[in-house]
């Protein structure tokens, strides 16, 4: 029977190497869920946060098939440890036929490194910033947008997953850019854990292509240095990846991920 690891660490050594934001979160306890073939003593482990499942240990058909009661969308990006999760998931989730089905997908890690916003990187940052058109407005992400953004479908996951404010203000960081008073471009922490967050950017549709995500990332960045926070960054597509190396990171791998419509 699935079952939810209360107890964290009973879970930590099975995603043990796996340098992913969101599984820190969830076993920081911050932020996700932890789920397991075996609440005490697990062999196969799902960490769920969001719109994202990591599964790790020894393969497990229920867990994969499992979904738990609070969650309310028909979507999920299931990301496998290994090949085994992967065949797993290709037989629960087939990529024809009827509802749930899987598609396959490659994603990019962009690699972790600290000490790289310095020197030449962090000018380039301070010059993005500075060349914003004047007819644009640049806030940080206080309440009031907090509230607003979260009722707007386009940005609502600059804070979808902080149960409310309070939680934002600890774990999270935002920007936004403003035209005539509305949000049309952000960058924001999609989550949060102890010393950084995993970063979401999105522009509004009829203001793409000008510039706004590079911006808004310097900025994010930028602020994020100033507590001392890292702002880890994971591409969904070639485009997430060639705008996080000009604001300054390196490329690392592609992996395997599962787009899973009908949850």
């Amino acid at each position: 029977m699935i079952a939810e690891i209360r107890q964290k660490e009973k879970a930590a050594l099975l995603f043990a190497g796996w340098e992913e934001t969101m599984i820190w979160s969830c076993l920081q306890g911050i932020m996700g869920h932890v789920y397991g073939d075996d609440g005490d003593a697990p062999v196969s482990a799902m960490a769920l946060l969001g719109d994202f499942c990591f599964f790790t240990g020894k393969p497990c058909r229920e867990l994969v098939q499992y979904k738990p009661g609070h969650c309310r969308q028909d979507f999920v990006i299931m990301v496998p440890r290994d090949e085994n999760w992967a065949g797993m998931i290709e037989e629960c989730f087939p990529s024809t036929g009827n509802y749930p089905l899987a598609k396959k997908v490659a994603r990019y890690a962009i690699r972790k490194e600290p000490d790289i916003f310095r020197g030449e990187v962090l000018e380039r940052l301070k010059t993005a910033v500075a060349a914003l058109p004047e007819e644009y407005e640049l806030k940080m992400m206080d309440e009031e947008l907090f509230l607003r953004c979260g009722k707007i479908p386009w940005c609502r996951d600059w804070v979808s997953q902080y149960e409310d404010y309070e939680l934002y203000r600890e774990y999270g960081l935002g920007v936004v850019i403003l035209k005539d008073g509305e949000p049309v471009s952000g960058a924001s922490s999609y989550s949060g854990y102890r010393g950084g967050i995993e970063i979401e950017i999105d522009t509004r549709e009829d203001y793409r292509r000008k510039g706004l995500a590079c911006v808004c990332g310097a900025k994010l960045i930028l602020e994020c240095r100033k507590r001392g926070w890292y702002p880890s960054w994971d591409a969904q597509n070639p485009w997430s990846v060639a705008l996080a190396e000009k604001l300054g990171y390196h490329f690392d791998h592609a992996y395997t991920a599962y787009e899973v419509y009908g949850w």
